[in-house]
C-alpha cells in the first residue's frame, strides 16, 4: 500500500512537471512619496503616498508557456495590480485585475482570451516616453493607463517591421466593479440585446531599429449604468445603449543610441446615445524626449496639450523625470509635473488616486520621490 501510494505521488508529481513546461513569478514594488499643490477650492497642499502608480503601478503575475509541438504554445498570463502603500487590490478589488487570459501562439500570431490590454495600450507602448506613471498622459486622460476589457478575444501577430491586432469584447466590465475610471459599470453579454457594453479595437505598428509608428482605433458601446467622462471637472454622464466613445491614435518616434524622441495625437468622440447630451470632442497632442546620460542615469521630459471645445476646456501640462539604476532590477526616480488649466477646467495634475484635484480653473504642481524594483 505505502509503495503503491508513493508511487503514484511521484508519477503525479512528474506528469505535472511534464505539462507546466515553463512558469515564471514575476513583479514590479513602486511607491514613493508625493507633494501636490492647489488641492480643492481653498488651494490646500496635499503630502502623500500615492495609492496606484508612481513610474508604473505595482504588480505581481504569473506567465506560462507550454510548447505543444509543431511551433505552436499555449500561454498564459494572469497579472494582479496592488497599491503598494497599503498591500490592498486594484482594479476594483479583482484578484488578477490587470491580466487574466489564456490563448495559442505560433509564427502567425497569438489569439487569446480573457481580460487583456486593448490594442490602444500596444499602441502606445514603447512609443510613448512617459508612459503610465504619475504624471502622464492619464493626468489628462485617466482611461489611457487603463485600458483593458474583460470578456474579450484578442490576436496580435508580427510580420518582420509590422505588427497587426484586433481585439473584440462581448461585455468589458464582467466583474460590475467598474472596468476604468469615469465609466461607470457596463457588464454587458445581456439575453437579448447583443450591442450593450462592447468594445472593439484594432492596431497597425511599424517599427525598425531608429524609427517607429503606431495607429489605433477603440470604440467602446454604451450599457445600462455606463458613464464617460472628460477628466476636466465636468461630471461624467450616462452613456446610452446606442452610445459610443471613441478614440483613435497615431504616434511616432525615432532613437539614436541612448537618444529617444516622440510625439503623437489622440483623438476622442463621444456620441452620448439616447436621452444623453450633445456629442463631445477632444485632442490631446504630446511629444518628449529621453536621454540615457550614463548606463546608471536616465532623464525623461516630455508635454502635453488637450483642447476640449464643447466643455470649454483646455489644460497643458510639462513632465520631467530622473531615473538613477541602482542595480538591474533597481531604481530610485525623481518625477515633477506643472499643469496649467483653462478657467473652466479642473484638470488635476496627479494619476495618484482620488483627492488631489484642484479647484476650477486653478494650476497644479506636483512633485514625488520613488524607489522601484522588479523581479
Amino acid at each position: 500500500m505505502k509503495r503503491a501510494f508513493f508511487s503514484g505521488v511521484l508519477f503525479a508529481s512528474i506528469s505535472c512537471t511534464s505539462y507546466a513546461q515553463s512558469v515564471t513569478l514575476y513583479g514590479i514594488v513602486d511607491t514613493g512619496v508625493e507633494f501636490v499643490n492647489h488641492v480643492g477650492a481653498s488651494s490646500q497642499k496635499l503630502v502623500r503616498m500615492p495609492g496606484n502608480s508612481g513610474l508604473v503601478p505595482s504588480r505581481w503575475g504569473l506567465r506560462g508557456v507550454e510548447d505543444l509541438g509543431g511551433g505552436l504554445q499555449a500561454i498564459f498570463v494572469l497579472e494582479n495590480g496592488f497599491n503598494t502603500r497599503g498591500g490592498d487590490l486594484g482594479q476594483g478589488g479583482r484578484l488578477f485585475g490587470r491580466q487574466s487570459w489564456v490563448g495559442l501562439s505560433n509564427s502567425w500570431g497569438t489569439l487569446s482570451f480573457g481580460r487583456q490590454y486593448t490594442m490602444t495600450a500596444f499602441a502606445l507602448v514603447d512609443n510613448e516616453i512617459a508612459g503610465p506613471a504619475m504624471y502622464s498622459l492619464g493626468s489628462l486622460d485617466n482611461y489611457l493607463p487603463n485600458t483593458r476589457a474583460d470578456n474579450s478575444v484578442s490576436y496580435k501577430g508580427r510580420f518582420g517591421p509590422f505588427t497587426i491586432g484586433a481585439m473584440y469584447s462581448l461585455g468589458r466590465d464582467s466583474a460590475g466593479t467598474g472596468n476604468s475610471p469615469g465609466q461607470g459599470t457596463c457588464a454587458g453579454q445581456v439575453a437579448g440585446d447583443f450591442q450593450q457594453c462592447k468594445n472593439l479595437s484594432a492596431l497597425l505598428r511599424y517599427d525598425t531599429p531608429h524609427f517607429g509608428a503606431a495607429a489605433s482605433y477603440e470604440e467602446q458601446r454604451g450599457g445600462q449604468n455606463a458613464a464617460f467622462n472628460f477628466f476636466d471637472g465636468v461630471a461624467p454622464a450616462p452613456l446610452g445603449r446606442s452610445g459610443k466613445d471613441i478614440r483613435t491614435q497615431l504616434n511616432a518616434y525615432t532613437k539614436w543610441g541612448g537618444l529617444k524622441f516622440d510625439a503623437g495625437w489622440i483623438g476622442r468622440r463621444v456620441e452620448p446615445g439616447e436621452g444623453g447630451p450633445a456629442s463631445v470632442r477632444s485632442d490631446l497632442y504630446f511629444a518628449g524626449v529621453s536621454y540615457l546620460i550614463t548606463p546608471a542615469f536616465q532623464i525623461d521630459s516630455e508635454g502635453f496639450r488637450i483642447i476640449n471645445q464643447q466643455h470649454d476646456t483646455r489644460a497643458t501640462m510639462a513632465m520631467l523625470r530622473g531615473s538613477y539604476f541602482l542595480s538591474k532590477r533597481t531604481l530610485a526616480y525623481v518625477q515633477a509635473a506643472y499643469l496649467m488649466n483653462s478657467t473652466r477646467a479642473a484638470y488635476t495634475v496627479s494619476t495618484g488616486g482620488a483627492g488631489a484635484t484642484p479647484g476650477t480653473g486653478m494650476n497644479q504642481f506636483g512633485a514625488m520621490a520613488g524607489l522601484q524594483h522588479s523581479f
